[in-house]
C-alpha cells in the first residue's frame, strides 16, 4: 500500500548550522544544546579524529583530516553556517587556512571559529584590556596571545592550568574556572576575561563571575555560539550564560 505524503521545509527551516567537533571534546556539544533550542533551528555535528594530547604538532594534524570531516555534514539543506570547534587548533593551522577548507566543501555557508569569534566577540562588546584564561601548555599559550594581540587585543594578565591533556581539560571543575577567572581579574588591569577551549566548562559559572568581577567574561563556547547564531540571524538569548549571549 503507498501512502500518500505532503513535505515541509524540514527541521531547520530557519537556520542549519553545522559544527565539527574534536573526537576527545566532552563539553562543546552538551553547552551549546543549551543555546541552539530555538523552532526551527538545527545544528549539525562531525567528529575530527584528534589527539589526547593538546601541542602544536597534534593540533597542526587535524587539518589533514578536516576535509573528511567536513563532508561528513549533511548538504541536501545548504548550511547557513559552518564552525571548526577547536581554538588552539584554529590558532595554530591559522584562521584564513580553516576558513578556506569550511568554504571549499560548505560553499554558501558563513565560516568561523572560536579564536575568529573571540576576536568579534571582545570588538562588539569594546574590550581592548583582556585577561588571558587557558587550560593549556605554555606553548600553546603563547601562540594564541600573539594572535590575540596581532588582532589588537592588549593581554594584561595571563594564568593557565598548564594541562596537556584533552581529558583532564574536560574535567576542570567550573568552580575552578570561576576562580581562576576572578583571580586574573583581581590582578590585572582588564576590560574583561576570556576562557580559552571548547572541551574547558564555563556555561554553569559565566554569570557568577562576572557578576564578582562585575565584567563581561568571554568564554570560547559562548563566543562560538554568539557568532554562529549572529552569523544565521539569530537573536540574543536573555536566559543564556554571560553577557555576550544577551547582547
Amino acid at each position: 500500500m503507498s501512502i500518500p505524503f505532503s513535505l515541509d521545509n524540514g527541521i531547520a527551516a530557519k537556520a542549519a548550522i553545522g559544527v565539527v567537533v574534536l573526537e576527545k571534546d566532552e563539553t562543546l556539544e552538551p553547552e551549546l544544546r543549551s543555546v541552539f533550542a530555538d523552532d526551527g533551528v538545527a545544528i549539525y555535528h562531525s567528529r575530527i579524529p584528534s589527539d589526547d594530547e593538546i601541542s602544536p604538532d597534534t593540533l597542526n594534524a587535524m587539518a589533514v583530516e578536516m576535509p573528511r570531516a567536513l563532508r561528513l555534514l549533511p548538504t541536501a539543506r545548504p548550511l547557513d553556517v559552518v564552525a571548526y570547534a577547536c581554538t588552539s587548533a584554529s590558532t595554530v593551522i591559522g584562521q584564513a587556512r580553516v576558513a578556506a577548507m569550511i568554504n571549499e566543501a560548505h560553499p554558501s555557508a558563513a565560516a568561523t571559529d572560536p579564536i575568529t569569534a573571540v576576536i568579534a566577540a571582545c570588538r562588539h562588546l569594546g574590550l581592548k584590556r583582556i585577561g588571558l584564561l587557558t587550560p593549556y601548555a605554555r606553548e600553546v599559550s603563547a601562540a594564541m596571545q600573539a594572535l590575540l594581540e596581532g588582532a589588537g587585543l592588549t593581554i594584561t594578565g595571563f594564568a593557565s592550568f598548564e594541562q596537556s591533556k584533552d581529558p583532564v581539560v574536560a574535567r576542570i571543575a567550573p568552580e575552578s574556572v570561576r576562580q581562576a577567572i576572578c583571580q586574573l581579574a583581581s590582578s590585572a588591569d582588564v576590560d574583561g576575561v576570556f576562557a580559552s577551549c571548547t572541551n574547558l566548562q564555563t556555561f554553569s559559572i559565566l554569570d557568577a563571575a562576572e557578576a564578582e568581577i562585575g565584567k563581561p567574561v568571554v568564554s570560547s563556547n559562548a563566543a562560538l555560539a554568539w557568532h554562529m547564531r549572529r552569523h544565521a540571524g539569530l537573536g540574543p538569548l536573555l536566559n543564556a550564560p554571560g553577557a555576550l549571549l544577551k547582547s
